[in-house]
């Protein structure tokens, strides 16, 4: 039977950034990615490091780990993270299936480097492109057909990007104003990035700090005039800490 590689599976909990800012959530952390950012916070889904964590299971076995989890306290939508889980096929079909089957509604976010069929079946997609301080380059005739494919199929999503510096500013702005020119209603977001997301230090002033600094690019910038700056609220509020 196919299976999800993961590792975590945690919440209720609340959901600290992108278009649902603010939800109660059960996430689902899966294994395994395309791109290797310089900044990513969740390198241990990718790097190696925690390969020996890493547990499977069918999509069934899954969600009574995130009920099971959740013990007595009820939840109606599940976030999956990575790592990216669009590497994953048909489990995650099925995992999507039994969580609507349930009542349940299913986020997920991911860099825009793979299609997968069961997309149009998110209920809250972020697809998320990586900037220049990520060192990754996007795949543009990807993202496009992704895009596409999204609309015609009139999914949930937005574009989230994270900001870090001036060439990711002016990265956001391109790719913004890429799919405005193409007539795209997107929801469009710019997030806070974390510099240090593996210290145990307390990072809640140069979190804010940032987010200071990313609300003025967006007040002084004409491009972001229907852009939502966010933070990494979990981040402000729990710091580095896993599992919540």
């Amino acid at each position: 039977m196919a299976k999800i590689p993961f590792l975590e599976v945690f919440g209720p909990t609340i959901q600290g950034e992108g278009m649902v800012i603010g939800k109660k959530t059960m996430f689902l952390r899966t294994y395994g990615c395309d791109y290797g950012c310089a900044w990513c916070d969740t390198a241990y889904t990718w790097d190696g490091s925690e390969k020996h964590n890493v547990r499977r299971g069918t999509a069934e076995e899954v969600f009574e780990l995130l009920k099971e989890t959740a013990g007595d306290k009820s939840f109606g939508h599940v976030t999956v993270s990575g790592g990216n889980p669009a590497l994953i096929g048909r489990a995650m079909q099925e995992f999507i299936d039994i969580c609507h089957d349930n009542g349940v509604k299913v986020a997920l976010e991911t860099q825009g480097s793979l299609w997968k069929d069961w997309f149009t079946d998110i209920d809250d997609l972020t697809i998320s492109p990586k900037p220049p301080s990520s060192t990754m380059k996007t795949n543009f005739k990807m993202l496009d057909n992704i895009i596409e494919k999204l609309e015609d199929a009139n999914v949930n999503y937005s574009l989230k990007i994270v900001y870090f510096n001036e060439e990711d500013k002016q990265y956001a702005k391109d790719v913004f104003k890429r799919y405005r020119d193409l007539g795209y209603d997107i929801p469009y977001y710019l997030s806070v990035g974390n510099a240090e997301p593996y210290t145990d230090k307390d990072i809640t002033r140069q979190l804010i700090d940032k987010l200071d600094e990313l609300w003025q690019v967006v007040i002084d910038e004409p491009a972001f005039n229907d852009v939502q700056a966010l933070p990494q609220l979990h981040t402000i509020v729990w710091g580095n800490m896993r599992g919540v």
